[in-house]
């Protein structure tokens, strides 16, 4: 079925490598570059009038800056696990991979279980990890007295690489986008006391997890 999506867009003039198209709904990731204008919509939908056209600014954004991570993380013809459950995060790193299945001719192979990776060849797992995790896992280690390490930091598994799209992206954008356009998802709550000085501190600190994140990258830079 999305190949049969792909051919119909690149025949009316989208490019499909700045969309993703998942099961009943196309997610614009680049009005722009996709050149998906709204009479093109009219078009597709005459054809599939049951598939949903999304032009969500939020998640452009997290596409954008998404593509920094991928551009390094990812090769033509990567085998790319991910670990599916129904969290709003693992949704948006599907929506963020999707379009590399055509942009770089990777594989995404979808595994309810890390188990599942012991029978399968795979080049790389992709973690749902968000920028709140990082975060309150720096806090954690922060108060217990242990050295400060990024979550991110391990790129290594038995026979993969570890790659983590979203880490760069506040857990709020993922909510707001997946709010905003109704998409049924379960949001993935924090507990604890690191989480809880992260909301407290980002009442008083404009945009306090990016500064905390910069902080932890300049320092693993510099070490």
């Amino acid at each position: 079925m999305n190949k049969e999506l792909a051919r119909l867009l690149q025949k009316i003039g989208v490019d499909s490598r700045f969309v993703s198209i998942l099961d009943d709904r196309i997610v614009v990731n680049n009005l722009r570059y996709s050149r998906f204008s709204r009479n093109k919509e009219e078009i597709f939908n005459h054809k599939f009038p049951e598939i949903t056209v999304i032009r969500s600014k939020m998640f452009q954004r997290i596409a954008t800056r998404a593509s920094r991570n991928l551009k390094a993380e990812l090769k033509p013809k990567d085998r790319v696990a991910v670990i599916m459950d129904d969290g709003c995060a693992t949704l948006t790193l599907h929506a963020v991979l999707e379009p590399y299945t055509r942009k770089y001719g990777i594989k995404i192979i979808k595994l309810g279980s890390w188990e599942e990776l012991d029978y399968l060849d795979v080049d790389k797992v992709a973690l749902a990890l968000d920028m709140d995790y990082e975060v309150e896992a720096l806090l954690e280690k922060m108060l217990h007295g242990e050295r400060i390490r990024l979550e991110s930091g391990r790129t290594s598994g038995e026979g993969y690489e570890l790659i983590y799209p979203l880490i760069n992206i506040p857990r709020d954008w993922i909510w707001s986008w997946t709010g905003s356009e109704n998409i049924p998802c379960t949001e993935d709550l924090s507990e604890g006391i690191p989480a809880e000085m992260v909301q407290f501190l980002s009442n008083f600190i404009p945009d306090v997890r990016e500064k905390m994140y910069r902080s932890a990258l300049f320092l693993k830079d510099n070490e």
